[in-house]
C-alpha cells in the first residue's frame, strides 16, 4: 500500500479506532460500520506534495462535504438494527441555535415537540421515538451517558455546540448490549464531537435574527504539535435572544475543548471538556381549553401587577453543567484491546415558579407552620416565589476488553456509575417592584418556629453496576455476522427526606438480566438483511416516586413514598433490509411488548412543576418504518422517511382505589403516522436545504378522551460560499427560515393525564379528570449567519 493511500485512509482508520468500538461496534459507530479485522498501524507521515492533494479534497470549514445521501439525513448504516443518522452535510445547514433534538425530527419514528423556533429553551421540549418518550431513550455523548441519571432528559444542546458536532446517530430500538445506559428501552441517541484538525487554524461565525437573536462562535485548532505530539481545539460561544412568546431574556455561554493523542499501534487518548451556563424564563404550557381561548397569547404576564403570581420574572430557570471525559484505547497485543472512559459531570441550577401562600394557614410537611414570618401588611394571602435549587454530580467508568481471533470477537465490559442528587425547596418574597432577591432561596420565608418553609428537602444517591459479555462471529466469508450477548444491570437507590412528617429514609434496588441476539446477512455488496431480538430496562425517573409529599395548604399527604416502584421492561424484535447505491433504501418492521410501562409527566406540587412517572402497565406496539435517499446527483439529493405504528394499552390502569378502563386504548404520545421530507442542493457555491415533517393526531390521555390534531412544519436553508482569500477560507452567508407559514401550533404533550373527563371506573366509582398540558410549537423565525475558516 502506498504512502498516499495510507494517508487518504487515515481519517477512516482513526474513526474506527476511537472508543465506540465496543462489543457491538456496528451499533455504536455513527455510520454503523464495523472495525476492520486486520491489525491497524498508524498511517505514515505524508510528504508535502501529498498534503496538497488532501487539502484539495478537504471539507468546507463548516465540516460539510456535499456527498452524503439525502442531504446528510441518510448516512450508510450496517448495524443489525434499525438505525438512522445525520452528518455534517445536514447539521451545518441548520441554524446554529437549533437543538440537536430538533435536528433529528425528520428521522423515522421521531416526534419532536419543540416550543421555540430558535431552540433557546432545553428545559421545555419533548421527544419520542416509536411512541416512547425521551426518558426512555438513552443519550450518549462520546459514549458517555450524558443525560441526568435520575430525570433522564437529554440536554443535548448543553453538551456541545452545533459547530462541533461531527455526527448524530439514532438507533430506534433497544441499545447495544454494552452501552452504558439503563433506560434505553426506546432507542439510543449518540452524538460525536469533531476531532481536532491536523493543521493550525480556526473557524468563526455570527448569527442574527428574529426575537433579538445575537450569537457568536469562535474555534481555534492547534494543529499537530511537534512531529508526533497531540492536537487539540477550544471553542467559545455566546447566545442571547428573547422568547418568541411571553417575556424575559434568554442567555447562554458555552465552551468546548478537546485534546487528542495517538501513538504506537493504534493507541489513542482524548481529553474532552465542555461547560455550559444558561438562564431564561419558562414558556407557559396551556391546557386545551386555554389554547382554544387564548392561543399563543396564553403567556406569563410581561408587566408586574401586585398580587399576580404569573409575572414572568417569577418563572425562571438557570442551569450550569461541566462535562469531563477521558477516553483511552490501548492495543495490548495483536488480539487484545482495552477501552476505558472515565467521566465526571456536575450540574447545578434552580427552577422557580410564582405561587400564592396563606400567611396563617400554611403547613410545613404535615405540621402547621403557624404564622409565617412575613409583614402583616401582605394580608391573609400573598404572592411568593417557589424555588427549587439542585446540585447533581455524576461520575463513572465505562470499560471493555476485546479479544479477537480470526472471525470471532469476545468482549467483556463493565460500567460503574455513582450519582448524587440533592434538591431543596424554599419560598421567597418578591419586592414591591416584582424583583426576586435570590432565586436560590437564600433568604427564605420562615415558619413561626424559625424553620424555612419547604415542600421537600431531599437527597438521592444511586449506584449502577452493569456487566456484559458479548460474542460476535463472522461466517461465509464475512457475509454473515451473528452477535449474542447478555447484560446484567444492578441499580441501587437510597433517598433521604428532611421534610417534617415525611419518611426520613427510603430506597430500592433493581436487578435486570438483558439478553440480546442479532444477525446480519450481506446479500450483495449493496444489499443487507438483518434481524434481532432485544430486551430493555428502565428504572422510574424522578425523585417523587420515593418521597412522601404533603399539601402546603392542608398538610394532607398527597403522595406516599414507595419502595416497590416497578421498573419498565421491554422485549422487542426487528427485521429489516438495506440497499445502498445511487438510491439508498432502509426498511424495518418491529414489534415490542412492555410491562410496567413508565410514562414521564410533569405535575404541580405546591406551586412547583415536578417530574414523576406514571405506571402505564402493559403495552404492545407493532409497526414499520422506511427511509429513502438519493446520493447527490447534479447537486440534488432528496430524502423521504415515514413510520406507521399500531400500539395499544394491554390492561386497565389504576387510579386511586379503582381502575380506569384503558385496556385496548392507544398510548399517549404515539401518533399512528409520522414522516419527513428533505431536498438538498449543493454545487460548491450555492447550497440549499428544504426540510419538512408531518406528525399525526396524538392522544394526551390514557382514556383517549383528548388529543391534539396532526400538524406539518417546514424549514428552509439557503446559502452562498465566497472564494477563499489568503487569510479567510471559504467565507459563507447562510439564511435559515424556520417554521415556514406557522404562527404557533400544539406540537406535543407536556403533562399527560389519565383521563380528561370524569370517568366511571371498573369498580363503579367516578374518577375525576385532569386537563393535560401541551407544548406550543414555535412561530416563524429567520436567522442570518456569516462564517469563515481561517
Amino acid at each position: 500500500m502506498t504512502r498516499i493511500t495510507l494517508f487518504l485512509l487515515s481519517p477512516l482508520i482513526c474513526a474506527l479506532t476511537a472508543f465506540p468500538d465496543r462489543a457491538d461496534a456496528d451499533a455504536v459507530e455513527p455510520s454503523g460500520e464495523s472495525r476492520p479485522e486486520t491489525p491497524r498501524t498508524r498511517p505514515l507521515k505524508p510528504s508535502r506534495h501529498e498534503v496538497v492533494v488532501v487539502r484539495h479534497k478537504r471539507a468546507n470549514p463548516d465540516g460539510s462535504k456535499g456527498t452524503s445521501p439525502g442531504g446528510g439525513l441518510m448516512p450508510n448504516q450496517t448495524a443489525p438494527r434499525a438505525q438512522s443518522g445525520l452528518t455534517r452535510d445536514f447539521i451545518a445547514r441548520q441554524s446554529p441555535t437549533l437543538s440537536p433534538l430538533a435536528m433529528i425530527a425528520s428521522l423515522p419514528g421521531v416526534v419532536y415537540s419543540g416550543n421555540d423556533p430558535l431552540g433557546t429553551n432545553d428545559e421545555q421540549q419533548g421527544l419520542s421515538v416509536r411512541g416512547l418518550d425521551q426518558t426512555e431513550i438513552g443519550y450518549l455523548f462520546e459514549n458517555v451517558p450524558a443525560a441526568p441519571p435520575l430525570f433522564l432528559v437529554p440536554y443535548a444542546s448543553q453538551t456541545v455546540d452545533n459547530e462541533n458536532i461531527a455526527s448524530v446517530t439514532l438507533a430506534q430500538g433497544s441499545g447495544a448490549t454494552d452501552a452504558p445506559l439503563y433506560n434505553a428501552v426506546g432507542g439510543t441517541l449518540s452524538m460525536r464531537m469533531r476531532k481536532p484538525s491536523e493543521e493550525r487554524g480556526g473557524y468563526i461565525g455570527g448569527s442574527w435574527g428574529s426575537y433579538n437573536l445575537n450569537r457568536e462562535f469562535v474555534r481555534l485548532d492547534t494543529g499537530r504539535i511537534g512531529q508526533d505530539g497531540p492536537k487539540g481545539f477550544a471553542s467559545f460561544s455566546y447566545r442571547g435572544a428573547d422568547p418568541w412568546r411571553g417575556a424575559g431574556p434568554m442567555r447562554r455561554f458555552h465552551t468546548d475543548v478537546r485534546l487528542s493523542k495517538e501513538w504506537g499501534q493504534a493507541n489513542t487518548a482524548d481529553l474532552i471538556f465542555s461547560f455550559n451556563r444558561e438562564r431564561g424564563t419558562y414558556l407557559r404550557p396551556p391546557t386545551m381549553a386555554q389554547w382554544k381561548q387564548y392561543g399563543t397569547d396564553f403567556n406569563y404576564t410581561s408587566d408586574y401587577v401586585s398580587g399576580d403570581p404569573n409575572y414572568y420574572r417569577y418563572q425562571e430557570n438557570a442551569r450550569a453543567q461541566s462535562f469531563l471525559a477521558a477516553p483511552l484505547s490501548l492495543r495490548l497485543s495483536r488480539q487484545l484491546r482495552l477501552d476505558l472512559t472515565p467521566y465526571f459531570i456536575y450540574v447545578w441550577g434552580y427552577d422557580s415558579y410564582g405561587t400564592t401562600l396563606s400567611r396563617l394557614g400554611s403547613y410545613n410537611g404535615n405540621r402547621p407552620a403557624g404564622g409565617l414570618q412575613v409583614p402583616a401588611t401582605l394580608g391573609a394571602s400573598f404572592v411568593s416565589v417557589a424555588t427549587d435549587a439542585y446540585h447533581q454530580s455524576h461520575s463513572g467508568l465505562n470499560s471493555a476488553l476485546h479479544y479477537e481471533t480470526g472471525p470471532n470477537r469476545l468482549s467483556l465490559s463493565y460500567w460503574h456509575s455513582y450519582y448524587d442528587f440533592s434538591s431543596l425547596s424554599r419560598y421567597v418574597l418578591p419586592n414591591a417592584q416584582g424583583g426576586v432577591s435570590n432565586q436560590w432561596g437564600d433568604y427564605p420565608i420562615l415558619t413561626a418556629s424559625g424553620a424555612p418553609l419547604s415542600s421537600y428537602d431531599a437527597r438521592l444517591m444511586q449506584q449502577i453496576n452493569a456487566l456484559s459479555l458479548t460474542d460476535r462471529i463472522r461466517l461465509l466469508h464475512d457475509r454473515l455476522t451473528i452477535t449474542a450477548g447478555l447484560r446484567v444491570v444492578m441499580v441501587s437507590r437510597s433517598v433521604t427526606n428532611l421534610l417534617p412528617g415525611a419518611r426520613y429514609r427510603n430506597g430500592t434496588s433493581y436487578v435486570s438480566p438483558l439478553p440480546q441476539v442479532c444477525a446480519a446477512f450481506r446479500l450483495s455488496p449493496r444489499d443487507q438483511v438483518y434481524l434481532n431480538g432485544t430486551t430493555g430496562f428502565r428504572a422510574p425517573s424522578g425523585i417523587s416516586s420515593y418521597q412522601d409529599r404533603f399539601s402546603l395548604t392542608s398538610g394532607q399527604q398527597t403522595r406516599s413514598a414507595s419502595s416497590d416502584t416497578r421498573p419498565e421492561y421491554s422485549i422487542g424484535e426487528e427485521i429489516g433490509y438495506r440497499h445502498t447505491g445511487l438510491v439508498n433504501l432502509s426498511l424495518a418492521f418491529f414489534n415490542y411488548n412492555f410491562t410496567n410501562r413508565q410514562v414521564t409527566t410533569t405535575t404541580p406540587l405546591n406551586g412547583v412543576m415536578t417530574t414523576e412517572s406514571i405506571n402505564g402497565g402493559g403495552q404492545t406496539a407493532r409497526g414499520a418504518q422506511f427511509e429513502l435517499g438519493l446520493r447527490p446527483w447534479h447537486g440534488l439529493s432528496p430524502y423521504l422517511s415515514g413510520q406507521y405504528i399500531h400500539a395499544t394499552i394491554d390492561n386497565n390502569i389504576r387510579s386511586g382505589s379503582d381502575y380506569l378502563p384503558t385496556a385496548g386504548k392507544r398510548p399517549v404520545r404515539t401518533p399512528e403516522f409520522s414522516g419527513g421530507l428533505g431536498l438538498s442542493y449543493d454545487d460548491g457555491t450555492f447550497f440549499g436545504l428544504f426540510n419538512g415533517r408531518y406528525v399525526g393526531p396524538t392522544y394526551s390521555t390514557f382514556m383517549n378522551d383528548e388529543r391534539i390534531p396532526g400538524f406539518a412544519s417546514a424549514n428552509l436553508s439557503l446559502g452562498y460560499r465566497l472564494q477563499s482569500s489568503q487569510r479567510l477560507k471559504t467565507p459563507q452567508l447562510q439564511l435559515n427560515l424556520i417554521n415556514l407559514g406557522r404562527s404557533g401550533y400544539l406540537s406535543g404533550v407536556n403533562g399527560v393525564g389519565l383521563n380528561r373527563n370524569p370517568t366511571r371506573g371498573v369498580y363503579g366509582t367516578t374518577i375525576a379528570g385532569r386537563a393535560p398540558t401541551y407544548f406550543v410549537g414555535g412561530g416563524f423565525a429567520g436567522v442570518v449567519s456569516l462564517s469563515t475558516g481561517f
